[in-house]
């Protein structure tokens, strides 16, 4: 293999592990993200059919 080719592969390489590790925290955090969004969503739903079945049995009663 060409010396100067060496000399790139080498220096490509050598980030490697930052670049990996990098990308591994940015999924690590999105992944986090979602699941705490879906965790409200699922929260804010309940207090909606609350709010709901409240307005009706209001509502039933007048």
């Amino acid at each position: 293999m060409d010396p100067v080719l060496q000399e790139i592969y080498k220096t490509v390489f050598s980030g490697a592990p930052y670049v990996l590790a990098a990308y591994i925290a940015i999924l690590v955090g999105l992944f986090a993200y979602v699941t705490f969004m879906l965790l409200r969503v699922t929260k804010l739903e309940k207090q909606v059919d609350l709010l709901q079945s409240t307005i009706e049995r209001r509502s039933a009663k007048s």
